[in-house]
């Protein structure tokens, strides 16, 4: 008799962010295994939240308010267009402890703030630098191919609208 595999379709809550994965890439054996030294998961005791998806016109206010429903916000830093200095769509939320930003990814990850379903993935800290998009225009990549309507990201895509060679 075969063993079967078994499947689980509910993800992970603390599985890494994609940014975490995407800075994690090192070279790999044929086997899969790396080649690096095995370290400690910089995530097993993280308590800082990357908060991605937000409205351009959400404020910190109501980020606050309602993050510190899973637990007392130790530090807030709203992500900002690098050249406009507005707000654009993403933020960090520090907690105190691991524990409260594992309620918070189960329990405020995936919920609607201003309309929109907001994502909770855990980071490995905050660096000052981090806090400003990485588009050309300073805000978030996929919002400048956008080509969809979207008013809370701010309109249509920048190079939607035809503006790739001006700066804002």
């Amino acid at each position: 008799m075969q063993a079967q595999t078994q499947f689980t379709t509910i993800d992970r809550l603390d599985r890494p962010s994609a940014y975490f994965t995407s800075k994690k890439k090192g070279r790999y054996s044929r086997d899969g295994e790396s080649q690096e030294p095995k370290k400690d998961d910089p995530l097993k005791d993280a308590t800082t939240l990357y908060v991605g998806n937000l409205s351009f016109y959400t404020t910190e206010e109501q980020i606050h308010e309602l993050f510190s429903k899973c637990g007392e916000v130790k530090r807030l830093v709203m992500g900002l267009d690098r050249f406009n200095k507005t707000p654009c769509g993403f933020c960090f939320v520090e907690y105190y402890t691991h524990q409260d930003a594992l309620d918070c990814m189960k329990y405020i990850g995936g919920t609607k703030l201003d309309e929109r379903l907001i994502r909770c993935d855990l980071d490995p800290g905050f660096e000052e630098g981090r806090q400003y998009g990485r588009g050309k225009s300073g805000g978030q990549v996929r919002d400048e191919y956008r080509d969809e309507y979207d008013p809370g990201r701010g309109g249509y895509g920048r190079f939607y609208d035809g503006k790739e060679g001006e700066d804002r």
